[in-house]
């Protein structure tokens, strides 16, 4: 089967790495030309030093090229992004069945991935994945599991034949809204996470925030007309506690900054320099909530940390009084 990869990121490429274990004909497109060339000439990216990317595996910058012929288009570029990328080019993507491995939540119009991509092209040949993996872990060949959103089953069937195989386990769901809520809601989580163990508590109190988080995801799910079983999946419960836990999270590491009262030079140039999905999503989140008069204190408590200078340690009583 011919499979085009949206975007070189560190997790498009581990999806491009297990569909090519799997047998499949895999081409990966980016936008930028200094990246194809480094990922051809090297057979390696900056984003993933050690893992080596089989030759089999087509680098392009070229959107045709690498979409023409494909069965199934798997979307890993930035959530920013989706909406000038299928726009531009939906001529090419408005018949194929297509997975979407990125997260977020768009900012201007607080709608998920799926709604952005179905209100270009209007189709309803799409699936959602999400859950506990760091890219890294991917490429590594550990028993990893994923959750699957689809309320179509061919498109369910082509994405767990290209992606399912002795360590990667796709669990099927029909809640696509629950799965993208999660898959983006537990960035701003590992936030929040990060910012405790930044303060020097111990597990006991992150074990209590992680509870508390869940059990808020559960209810805004919820809230807006999800499964709220999909907290216990792989994309729920499984993704939080990797995210808001795990020093490998960018997410994690950013509120670990704030926690340590890091200087505002040193924080500003880590944004700059890292993809912090959570900031993003933490953008979105605030606005849908507002918007839709959600209560969701722990969103509006890591809001004005962020941006109105509310001291980090008001998490405490927070976590206590709410």
């Amino acid at each position: 089967m011919n499979i085009c990869i949206l975007g070189a990121g560190a997790f498009g490429l581990c999806l491009g790495i297990i569909a090519n274990e799997n047998k499949h004909n895999v081409t990966i497109w980016t936008k930028f030309e200094e990246e194809k060339e480094y990922i051809i000439n090297n057979r390696k990216s900056p984003v993933l030093p050690n893992i080596d990317i089989d030759k089999n595996i087509n680098i392009t910058t070229d959107f045709e090229k690498a979409i023409i012929n494909s069965e199934l288009v798997i979307i890993a570029i930035p959530a920013s992004t989706i909406r000038n990328v299928i726009t531009e080019y939906k001529e090419y993507i408005k018949d194929k069945h297509i997975c979407i491995a990125s997260k977020g939540i768009e900012q201007d119009t607080c709608l998920f991935i799926s709604k952005v991509i179905k209100e270009i092209i209007n189709t309803n040949k799409l699936c959602v994945i999400s859950g506990p993996t760091f890219a890294i872990d991917v490429a590594n060949k550990v028993p990893i599991g994923l959750s699957i959103a689809s309320e179509n089953t061919e498109t369910i069937n082509i994405t767990k034949n290209v992606l399912a195989n002795k360590h990667v386990k796709l669990r099927e769901t029909k809640d696509i809204i629950g799965v993208e809520l999660c898959g983006s809601i537990k960035n701003v989580m590992a936030i929040i996470a990060g910012i405790l163990d930044g303060l020097g508590l111990p597990i006991s109190t992150q074990a209590m925030f992680i509870t508390e988080a869940t059990n808020d995801i559960k209810h805004l799910i919820e809230k807006l007309g999800g499964d709220s079983k999909t907290i216990t999946s792989f994309a729920g419960f499984g993704d939080i506690l990797l995210t808001c836990t795990s020093p490998k999270s960018r997410n994690f590491t950013f509120g670990k900054m704030l926690g340590l009262k890091k200087d505002k030079k040193e924080i500003e140039n880590y944004i700059k320099n890292t993809t912090i999905e959570g900031l993003y999503t933490l953008d979105s989140i605030h606005k849908l909530i507002t918007s839709k008069n959600i209560k969701m204190p722990i969103i509006n408590l890591i809001f004005d940390i962020i941006y109105h200078d509310t001291p980090v340690e008001q998490i405490l009583p927070f976590l206590i009084e709410k």
